[in-house]
């Protein structure tokens, strides 16, 4: 996506317009405009020239987002300039309008004293009058440029609300005041007197100090959304400290090439990312994981920009520099969220892409209709200005991608990385949540779970048995084994003759004595194993956990099992989803029994073992069907999956490539961060829905109590004044009340709200089902399921087979899961969930 900066834009109007013109440029695939950051997103083959040209014919300026910019610069581009713009010009317009009204209204209303020359003269203080806003107009010029610039260019805009509303009350006040000077010509005093009434040159500039003050409050708010970017952006290093030619040099961080060495000293920011070389230290990772703790790090281990050596000295190979740190990458997501647009915002860009138009037919409507009435110009002519000032497109415009912004800001400070408005809008959407095992509910890395030594052997002679002879293998099984016994001091004894038997162990000599290490089947070849070794490995077995067999001389030594452990907040992480009404699915290509353990020790609802990566890809188009699909995984394997879900979620420590396919990445690597980006777009979307009511409900009301519609039935009639202060604060309101999410916890499970069932749900809960049952094992226990199962009330019909393992319930009503559950446990069973 190439990036543009878009300037002129003042309402969604203005940025609906330069949308449609660059769409209809050819080869043009997507385009997104944002009003808030003033930026454009273009997808296809045209030309940056095209692209820029169909923007300025449009009546805007634009210009191309240099790629290789440093972070600074990028920055001054997000840096509020409007705001103090803005502040100067409401702080003149304050003067002059401050003393208008006194003439205009302190004066006549309060009996305010004025200077002799005025006291009585009418002419002179109505010229007074139209001098001061004269003043006020030019001041605020910027609304009369661009609105009539935007009605030359056949794209009116809020901007040609505001001039068409406060030219009108001058022009008309002008008229009135010729009118003025022609009585007193004639010697008509009393018609002189009652024009005064007719003079509107208080509204004209009071209409534009009003809307002056909106715009900054607003832009002042709007600075805001972009904090969470800013901070990121403020994190980038300046310099980076390399060796050249021996010696350390100190150079900008712009200049750092791949392959280069660089030194970190102690409380020094690492400027890109790459490889520890020499040296270990404690590194801060908060700035892009949010984890307080520092991580240890030593020879081997990766680096990122912009995370802090807490301690100690390194030197590290430069790997990943400029616009490809991980820094960078956040940034560009977060930057890109904001550039793209959210599918809800697609009801709001038709309406305002017509909305200025029908706006001003509505105001020209309402004025002649009230002079058909009878009513004089001056209240005609008041009735249309109000409806012309308090319509407001920008609330419209900004409902969306204040909230879509401020979001990801949120997601972003908590290392939840939005790729795009679409998957922050469609993240809380999800009804089914698929995760891959290992490494996303696993930790990934197998380790020792129980030692259980044999008759005549201690644990420590069993752990040095083991420790010797794994030390010299690559197997994952055995790192695990040399990682306990590095931790606990074992000593490995010298092994020789070591040899690998792929897929069963290993073996070799210590000295005089044979060592073997296995499975059973090896190890058994060699060695008696006692029925009640046996049973303890099948158990184990049964817990998901690999025992491994170790024998010395033909003598069993014991075993050692070794297993991926579940990761500590996986069980809670899915217990949130369940509660949020999702139905949680985990996906792997290990054997039944194995993934069965896992699945019962996390909590999920469905188990699917023994899948390829294609089958994973499958799986999850079958899932669909069934209701909108959330994949997340971290592998490579994963990734055909993650790109056939509705929604991809990344584990931030896995493959590139998974990280590409997804539409979310989670940089922590940590369950709960899954729950917690559908909570924060949950929150984010009803935001937004808020936002859009709010914009809606203010223009169907605010519309016709401007245009006199309620004066007939309550007598509410407005002044234009008024209607110039509700437009002011209407896109205030909105974008304050995005930033509320700036608030938002998002890992506070305490407000999830379930959802109602999905269609996936409501499907399981009719017709017929089968269920997964262990433990049955012949017709006796069919008979015990069978009766367990038809006393539950929605059931009609339970046919068990021991053979299959499975249960087909012919339903009467919802099933209720938990009580099959609780059913089968007490006849002796286990339920292993809905087989699909």
């Amino acid at each position: 996506m190439k990036q543009y900066n878009v300037t002129g834009m003042s309402c969604a109007a203005c940025s609906a317009r330069v949308e449609k013109a660059v769409s209809s440029v050819d080869g043009v695939t997507s385009c997104s405009v944002s009003l808030l950051t003033n930026s454009m997103g273009v997808e296809g083959t045209a030309s940056a020239e095209a692209i820029i040209a169909a923007v300025r014919n449009a009546g805007y300026g634009a210009s191309e987002k240099g790629g290789s910019r440093s972070e600074a610069s990028k920055l001054d581009e997000l840096r509020d300039t409007e705001t103090p713009k803005m502040k100067r010009r409401l702080i003149a317009s304050l003067v002059f309008l401050f003393v208008l009204m006194y003439i205009s209204m302190g004066h006549t209303m309060f009996g305010a004293p004025l200077p002799s020359a005025m006291a009585g003269n009418h002419v002179m203080t109505a010229l007074a009058e139209l001098l001061l806003a004269a003043i006020v107009m030019v001041i605020n010029q910027k609304f009369f440029i661009n609105g009539f610039k935007g009605i030359i260019n056949r794209s009116p805009n809020m901007d040609t609300l505001v001039a068409l509303g406060s030219g009108a009350s001058f022009i008309y006040s002008t008229a009135v005041l010729f009118m003025m000077t022609a009585a007193q010509q004639r010697g008509d005093a009393a018609a002189v007197h009652s024009y005064m009434h007719d003079l509107y040159f208080e509204s004209a500039a009071m209409i534009l100090t009003l809307i002056t003050v909106g715009k900054m409050l607003e832009a002042r708010s709007k600075g805001k959304t972009t904090d969470a970017l800013k901070s990121l952006m403020k994190l980038a290093p300046e310099t980076a400290v390399i060796i050249r030619d021996g010696s350390e040099v100190k150079i900008p961080v712009e200049q750092v090439k791949k392959g280069d060495i660089f030194v970190v000293r102690a409380g020094e920011s690492i400027p890109v990312d790459g490889i520890v070389i020499d040296g270990e230290s404690a590194v801060n990772e908060s700035a892009l994981t949010g984890e307080s703790i520092p991580v240890d790090k030593t020879v081997g281990d990766s680096v990122s920009a912009a995370t802090i050596n807490s301690s100690g000295y390194m030197r590290c190979e430069a790997t990943r520099v400029g616009e490809d740190t991980t820094l960078a990458q956040i940034i560009k997501m977060v930057s890109d969220a904001a550039a793209t647009k959210a599918p809800i915002a697609k009801i709001a860009d038709k309406v305002s892409g017509v909305f200025v138009p029908v706006v001003i037919g509505i105001a020209l409507l309402t004025f002649i209709i009230w002079l058909i009435i009878g009513k004089n110009v001056g209240f005609s002519l008041a009735r249309a200005i109000s409806v012309l000032v308090i319509s407001c497109p920008c609330a419209l415009g900004l409902a969306t991608p204040v909230a879509i912004m401020v979001g990801s800001g949120v997601g972003a400070r908590n290392g939840l990385l939005f790729k795009t408005a679409a998957s922050l809008e469609e993240a809380g959407k999800a009804q089914i949540i698929a995760l891959d095992k290992t490494g996303t509910i696993t930790k990934g890395e197998p380790i020792v779970t129980d030692i259980i030594p044999a008759a005549d052997f201690s644990e420590q002679e069993l752990l040095a048995i083991a420790y010797s002879l794994e030390i010299k293998s690559e197997h994952p099984l055995a790192r695990a084994i040399v990682q306990y016994g590095s931790d606990n001091g074992i000593k490995a004894d010298d092994v020789t003759e070591f040899k690998v038997m792929a897929g069963n162990g290993v073996s070799g000599k210590c000295g005089e004595s044979s060592y073997i290490g296995g499975n059973h089947s090896l190890v058994s070849s060699s060695a008696d194993i006692s029925d009640e070794i046996i049973s303890i490995a099948e158990n184990l077995s049964e817990q998901g956990k690999t025992p491994l067999f170790f024998a010395v001389n033909g003598k069993l030594a014991g075993i050692i099992a070794v297993a991926d452990v579940i990761k500590d907040d996986s069980a809670q992480a899915i217990s949130e989803l369940k509660n949020m009404g999702i139905r949680v699915v985990m996906l792997t290509g290990d054997n039944e029994k194995t993934a069965a353990s896992i699945g019962t020790q996390a909590g999920v609802d469905e188990v699917i073992a023994g899948v390829l990566p294609e089958g994973k890809e499958a799986e999850i188009r079958r899932l669909k069907k069934q209701g909108k699909v959330i994949m997340v995984g971290d592998g490579i394997n994963d990734a055909p999956a993650l790109t056939a879900a509705d929604m991809g979620i990344a584990i931030g420590a896995g493959a590139d490539v998974a990280i590409d396919a997804a539409d979310i990445v989670l940089m922590k690597s940590r369950l709960r961060d899954v729950p917690a980006a559908v909570r924060l777009s949950r929150a984010a979307l009803r935001n937004i829905r808020q936002n859009l009511f709010w914009a809606f409900i203010y223009n169907i009301i605010g519309i016709p109590l401007a245009a006199g519609v309620y004066s007939k039935l309550f007598g509410w009639q407005m002044n234009p004044m008024f209607g110039a202060a509700a437009m002011s604060l209407s896109s205030f309101f909105v974008v304050t009340n995005a930033l509320r999410l700036n608030l938002f916890k998002v890992h506070d499970s305490s407000r999830d709200k379930r959802r109602a069932n999905t269609s996936a749900e409501a499907s399981e809960q009719t017709g017929t089902l089968t269920v997964k049952i262990k433990g049955m094992m012949c017709g006796h226990c069919e008979a015990r399921v069978k009766k367990a199962l038809e006393e539950l009330p929605f059931v009609d019909e339970a046919l068990p087979s021991h053979e299959k393992g499975t249960a087909e319930i012919a339903l009467s009503g919802n099933m209720d899961e938990k009580a099959v559950t609780k059913a089968v446990t007490a006849a002796g069973y286990k339920y292993l969930g809905i087989k699909q």
